[in-house]
């Protein structure tokens, strides 16, 4: 595990782009406070899963978040980088000993240790990316200095599974995950859902295979690490014809692009959380788009609140609506997608947001 601080100075940077319109870029998250009423001596902490900061994905967004929050409000920020589940509750009681003032825990595997951490400091705020901090499923925040920054990301996967139907030379497009959590197969289920429904306007046939909605099963390589176990569950689509692939879970995506260049042809890469292909280079020409989590608007706009005194517990949960969730540029694959998808998509988005079409999962925030 690692940790490091900073103090940071007035720079009036934004939050990263991440939070973008869907094809075009998102309106930001709900604006903070001014700047001037944040305490001069708060400090904001973060704690990474075992993905690390450097995963291009939602670690790495979360700390963009953190650091645009203390660039814009000149404070102290320390992050600890888990490279284990078994180093999130010491990397939590490190930052209290710190004397941190707000914790974000980064991913629904912190959960067990932020809300341990929480109820036993309670004069420490904390928030978590990706959990509602409800241990016993009874449809309550088990703490009472604990904030959910939580994402509908259903919405902004059912555009990319609508395009990657439209894309579809085969008629099959896949999705696999990391681990079955909320988290993930709320992409998965949004995704599906974009297919059937691109099959029900178009009169195609194209399949998803990798997730079955109904009964919740599907593909998983069991952690959030690139690797065998995620290039073997890329492989296993592409055999069946997939050539769009949906891997939910961070690094999970650089073993499904290898496999994808070893398998060749006419094979589409989709990404999440960041728009991957800016943050990395080295698979953007095999990107035809991302899921957009913009847990980077999340997190700063609940380190303004806290550094402001205006923290509280409601769940932030990121939408189409909002601009906390969306879909990325087709980048160099917009002369390879239909001339008239993007207005499709726009339709779409525009039904989404007027409630003529409801986008459902199982894991949608409540």
């Amino acid at each position: 595990m690692t940790f490091t601080t900073r103090k940071a100075a007035l720079s009036g940077l934004g939050i990263m782009g991440a939070a973008a319109l869907v094809l075009s870029g998102c309106a930001a998250a709900p604006e903070a406070g001014p700047s001037e009423s944040a305490a001069p001596d708060f400090k904001a902490c973060m704690v990474s899963d075992a993905g690390g900061f450097d995963d291009k994905s939602f670690n790495q967004l979360g700390k963009q978040g953190l650091e645009a929050a203390a660039d814009e409000l000149g404070i102290d920020i320390q992050t600890s980088e888990s490279s284990t589940e078994d180093d999130y509750a010491p990397n939590i009681e490190a930052l209290i000993g710190e004397g941190c003032n707000l914790i974000v825990t980064v991913g629904f595997l912190l959960s067990g240790a932020t809300i341990e951490a929480a109820n036993a400091n309670p004069d420490v705020e904390f928030a978590i990316v990706d959990d509602s901090l409800d241990a016993d499923f009874d449809g309550k925040n088990d703490t009472e200095n604990g904030k959910p920054i939580l994402f509908n990301t259903a919405e902004a996967a059912f555009l990319s599974g609508y395009a990657a139907a439209a894309y579809s030379k085969t008629g099959i497009v896949g999705t696999f995950g990391g681990i079955q959590i909320n988290p993930v197969t709320i992409f998965m289920d949004g995704f599906v859902d974009g297919v059937a429904y691109y099959n029900e306007v178009n009169g195609t046939d194209v399949k998803a295979i990798g997730w079955d909605k109904e009964s919740q099963n599907g593909s998983f390589t069991g952690g959030f690490a690139a690797g065998v176990e995620a290039k073997t569950a890329a492989q296993a689509l592409l055999d069946q014809g997939a050539d769009v692939l949906l891997p939910v879970g961070g690094p999970i995506y650089q073993s499904a692009a290898e496999a994808i260049r070893e398998k060749g042809g006419d094979i589409a890469l989709i990404g999440v959380d960041a728009d991957v292909y800016e943050t990395d280079p080295t698979v953007a020409d095999l990107l035809l788009t991302s899921v957009l989590k913009g847990v980077d608007a999340g997190v700063h706009d609940v380190v303004v609140a806290a550094a402001g005194g205006t923290f509280d517990t409601t769940p932030y949960v990121g939408t189409l609506e909002n601009g906390g969730v969306g879909i990325a540029p087709f980048h160099d694959f917009e002369s390879k997608v239909p001339a008239d998808l993007g207005a499709a998509l726009d339709d779409l988005k525009a039904k989404i947001l007027s409630g003529e079409i409801k986008v459902e999962s199982p894991a949608t925030p409540k």
